[in-house]
């Protein structure tokens, strides 16, 4: 599938159960275990568990309506604070906070953390401390200068960004951009998580094709320096997935740490 004519996420914006469906669910066709789910409970998971990164606040900047990468960071955070780009996103991720009838299951994810811990007995408990952490479910606007503008939120001790600056960025210098917007919420000395593609240049839901940016391991790590961070830790796995639904050829796990 030629990437020429993508959509752009924050723009056109997608389908978002659709999205989690075809990329995060438990559905037997579902090709994308071990590239969206394993990859980052793991590496998150592990990055915690180190003790190194916790806090009061962290801010969650991600794409569509995924909430797994937060549950390994619940238990080091009081409040989670996630902000959306899109009003149909936060519905979706409001439904699941809320308990309604019909939210998007996440109880396959929550097994694989009680997997990895060794609490798969402790599962739903696990889901409920992560609706309480979550205390805020709000709309940004990435094309402001201050993409809260006017709301003041309290700095934040952690941001986990996973896949959104890859779609919201329609080119390299694009991504810095958006990526200095995310450090302005940061406190210094905060530590920011990125979660991405790498070499891809679209990928689809449903029938819309929509853009991802094209970049590699070199250009992630400069940008984040660039802005002042230092790198902690930073994890590439080749895709696994056999799928025309999206072209990547890997997926990136990065922390890093603003300088004071």
């Amino acid at each position: 599938m030629d990437s020429k004519n993508s959509k752009i996420y924050h723009e056109c914006g997608f389908d978002t159960r659709q999205h989690l469906e075809q990329y995060v669910s438990d559905r037997p066709d579902m090709a994308f275990e071990e590239d969206f789910l394993k990859f980052p409970i793991e590496n998150l998971r592990t990055t915690f568990a180190e003790g190194h990164i916790k806090g009061d606040v962290l801010i969650d900047l991600s794409i569509g309506s995924v909430v797994h990468q937060l549950f390994a960071a619940c238990d080091f955070f009081k409040h989670i604070i996630i902000l959306k780009v899109r009003d149909r996103c936060i519905m979706e991720v409001k439904r699941w906070v809320n308990s309604r009838t019909g939210a998007f299951s996440w109880d396959h994810a929550t097994k694989l953390y009680g997997d990895i811990e060794g609490e798969s007995n402790k599962l739903q408990e696990k889901e409920e401390k992560m609706r309480i952490a979550i205390q805020h479910v709000m709309k940004c606007d990435i094309k402001k200068k201050s993409m809260m503008d006017p709301i003041a939120l309290p700095p934040a001790d952690c941001i986990i960004s996973a896949w959104l600056l890859d779609v919201i960025s329609k080119d390299q210098d694009d991504y810095i951009r958006h990526l200095r917007k995310f450090s302005e919420l940061l406190k210094p000395g905060g530590h920011i998580i990125l979660i991405g593609d790498l070499d891809g240049t679209y990928f689809t839901v449903g029938k819309d094709k929509l853009h991802l940016l094209n970049y590699d391991e070199d250009f992630a790590r400069k940008a984040l320096a660039e802005e002042g961070f230092v790198i902690d830790r930073c994890e590439v796995m080749k895709r696994t997935s056999v799928s025309d639904l999206l072209d990547h050829k890997a997926n990136i796990f990065i922390v890093a740490h603003k300088e004071k």
